[in-house]
């Protein structure tokens, strides 16, 4: 088996910030009227700035698929094309379609020579189940340059015309003009955005960051669905688009991304502490040694209640350690875990020897990643 490393990291963000008083703006205003519970979201999740493919119009500007080519040839120089590379895995909550697949249409806009491919579906552990692919690719000497990404294209789904025939069916009903809590909740919360990874068998340049180990898991055994699109909950039942018509897909808002957030509340924080423990007495790592803690979170919100996790099973964590850029580049799921890295590696803060823990959580249906790091 091959030593493997993370030789180069990059991101893309498209156009330019969006802050909290211009979400709105652009995503548009459900039945022409304000939400009600975006300031409260806002002030919880703790988001101040983040990125949308969307332009002022509401017209999508780049595709899931650009985003994610254009954070990838980012990692390329004169002294590394896209032809070096033999695999490129791409993880994604939201492709631009149902077929042909995300890496496909990646592939496609990058362009280049033929390669291997991997499409990683999911929510943010997607970008994550790329990462292992590549790892473990290079690890196995089936590639020898391997590419992983994340990248999401959620803007578009949160425009307020994918609620507006749900809102004037409750209007009609004399129900109160809002939509549900659960999609609501969400409009607030996430953004757009891409990042890759480069996996070499060999070191390159100052730094480079070996990859000692990566888990992930699932608790969809034992824990139901609360994070989900394509369906909707009908009397306890899951129901996805299939199962019904074209007019309940609108009348509904089957597309909208929706979350059960008494489900996501109960149970993200405490999976995820049980899911770290496991992990970390498998590699008889001491999470007390590693220099620099990287959790993705949808909100800050949880950040606390992250910490006392850890500091309920006995780990005290220095604050210093942790490291999350959240506030100011938003939620982008899957690629969070990336824009994070990416940061870190480019900046002064990591020295030779130091580990780095990436640890990603995924509520649709509980699954959780986590990944050591160390450089070199």
């Amino acid at each position: 088996m091959n030593d493997v490393f993370i030789t180069r990291t990059a991101v893309f963000l498209p156009n330019e910030i969006v802050d909290n008083a211009t979400m709105e703006d652009i995503l548009g205003m459900v039945g022409n009227q304000p939400s009600r519970v975006k300031s409260i979201i806002l002030r919880q999740n703790g988001i101040k700035n983040r990125y949308y493919s969307l332009n002022r119009e509401g017209q999508i500007v780049y595709t899931n698929a650009e985003l994610t080519a254009a954070a990838i040839r980012r990692l390329f120089d004169s002294s590394l094309q896209l032809e070096d590379v033999n695999l490129l895995a791409c993880g994604t909550s939201l492709p631009d379609q149902l077929l042909p697949s995300h890496a496909v249409m990646t592939h496609g806009v990058l362009g280049g020579h033929p390669i291997d491919l991997l499409s990683a579906s999911g929510v943010c552990c997607a970008g994550m189940h790329a990462f292992k692919h590549a790892y473990l690719s290079v690890l196995s000497g089936s590639a020898n340059k391997a590419i992983s990404t994340g990248s999401e294209l959620v803007s578009p789904v949160l425009r307020a015309g994918n609620f507006d025939e749900e809102y004037k069916m409750l209007r009609m009903i004399e129900e109160k003009p809002i939509i549900a809590f659960e999609k609501d909740f969400l409009r607030w919360m996430l953004s757009d955005g891409a990042g890759a990874f480069l996996f070499e068998k060999e070191r390159r340049g100052n730094l480079s960051l070996k990859v000692e180990w990566i888990e992930s898991i699932s608790y969809a055994n034992e824990l139901d669905v609360c994070m989900y699109a394509g369906a909707i909950l009908d009397k306890g039942k899951f129901k996805g688009w299939k199962e019904t018509t074209p007019i309940d897909w609108a009348k509904k808002s089957y597309f909208s991304i929706k979350q059960d957030t008494r489900l996501l509340g109960s149970h993200i924080i405490n999976k995820g502490i049980e899911f770290a423990a496991y992990s970390l007495s498998k590699h008889d790592l001491e999470i007390q040694d590693v220099n620099h803690i990287l959790p993705h979170i949808s909100s800050m919100f949880f950040f606390e209640q992250l910490k006392q996790g850890f500091a309920n099973q006995g780990y005290q964590i220095e604050d210093h350690k942790w490291f999350i850029n959240l506030p100011y580049v938003g939620n982008v799921g899957s690629a969070s875990i990336y824009l994070m890295l990416d940061e870190l590696f480019h900046s002064d803060r990591i020295k030779l020897g130091d580990s780095i823990l990436l640890m990603v959580p995924e509520s649709s249906r509980f699954s959780y990643s986590m990944a050591l790091l160390r450089a070199v």
